[in-house]
């Protein structure tokens, strides 16, 4: 079997799909070494797929207009030119027209659910285009059951269409105290990202994106509730913080200044991708209340690492965070700040805690996702030749 690959995000490692691009293709490496893949990226010929995935040295940013024609255009003519026996598109963005069996993932369905992401007119024009796309297609691969229901609501997409393949935390996510580290290294490792971010000994920790559906209001206005009982409550706020203030994409700084929080709330910037597991090893817990996610990720990395996590019962949340974690209504602020405070202070139900986010996290693996993805592949190749 011949699979093309939409490598348009594959370059792009800050991002969810380029992150699920890389993952999947690492996986599938190592569980299919019988088929073959090749990479598509705008102005380049088709990459054979080997062990690690070749550089694309694609130019970014790429026009809105150049990435549409490369979508709708240029990669279905190369999958037919190219002979393949299936193409697959690994975000929102299948041909209205494809040239060959076309499966697609569809991680979630924002645009089409939060008001607040419907964007401009040409961006809508552009959901209503993939969401037609997403309809030709032969099979939809999606992230959690959430995303499923979602999919066949507001898609239209028989269920039996759509298949759900879970993602996983990177082999890096592991507690730095793990067997393999010695103590007193483990030590020094923490110490050095203690210092490298100027954070203290215990701390709460958020870390992720920064627009409206984080919800990180309610988590500093919980924080703010916090504090009047744990005065030594400390809450870490880590990831690239938004340029500009806008509706969209508010600047926690700005409420952080607003609750008198300047002196209990440190924002660490930009957090480099191996820093990331001592990070949240470090931490007392690690919260997350988003409104809505298709996945999210941040928290199976955080339990992959032993840190207990407090998030959301909405959307998806609840699949990956199972017994994992606490589960909170994420508009509750005095919910979400009980939780808080459970975990500065109970040492027992933390230490429970942290032993049932790593079986939940264990769960899940990158070579799984790839098993389930191939046998998508399989059914619609033997679909289309029964």
């Amino acid at each position: 079997m011949r699979v093309g690959i939409n490598a348009f995000f594959l370059e792009r490692p800050e991002t969810g799909s380029g992150q699920y691009t890389r993952n999947l293709l690492e996986a599938l490496a190592k569980v299919d070494p019988a088929n073959e893949y090749l990479l598509f990226s705008p102005g380049l010929p088709p990459l054979m797929f080997e062990f690690q995935p070749p550089t694309s040295n694609i130019q970014y940013p790429i026009s809105n207009r150049a990435k549409l024609w490369f979508e709708q255009v240029t990669f279905p003519l190369a999958c037919r030119q190219s002979g393949l026996d299936l193409a697959h598109v690994p975000y929102f963005a299948s041909p209205l027209f494809p040239t060959v069996p076309t499966v697609v993932t569809v991680h979630d369905l924002i645009p089409l659910i939060l008001p607040a992401y419907r964007g401009s007119l040409l961006v809508r024009l552009y959901t209503r285009l993939v969401a037609a796309s997403a309809r030709k297609a032969e099979a939809i691969i999606t992230v959690s059951q959430a995303s499923k229901r979602d999919i066949v609501r507001y898609l239209h997409i028989p269920p039996e269409r759509i298949h759900v393949t879970y993602e996983a935390a990177g082999e890096e996510f592991q507690p730095v105290e793990d067997e393999a580290c010695p103590e007193p290294s483990r030590r020094a490792q923490l110490a050095a990202i203690r210092q490298k971010y100027a954070l203290p000994e215990r701390y709460l920790l958020y870390l992720g994106g920064f627009d409206q559906r984080k919800n990180l209001s309610a988590l500093l206005r919980a924080f703010a509730l916090l504090v009047n009982k744990q005065r030594q409550a400390r809450l870490v706020i880590a990831g690239k913080l938004p340029e500009r203030d806008s509706s969209l994409f508010p600047d926690p700084r700005r409420l952080v200044e607003e609750l008198g929080l300047e002196e209990r709330v440190i924002f660490t910037g930009w957090v480099a991708e191996e820093d990331k597991p001592s990070l949240l090893t470090g931490a007392t817990a690690f919260v997350f209340p988003s409104l809505y996610e298709g996945f999210g990720l941040p928290t199976l990395e955080a339990m992959a690492c032993g840190t207990p996590v407090i998030a959301s019962n909405s959307s998806s949340l609840p699949e990956v965070v199972g017994e994992g974690g606490i589960l909170v209504e994420p508009t509750d602020v005095e919910a979400l700040a009980e939780a808080m405070e459970v975990l500065l202070v109970d040492d027992a139900l933390r230490d429970e805690l942290r032993q049932r986010a790593l079986a939940q996290a264990a769960k899940f693996s990158w070579e799984q996702t790839a098993l389930e993805t191939l046998a998508v592949y399989q059914k619609v190749i033997g679909g289309r030749n029964g």
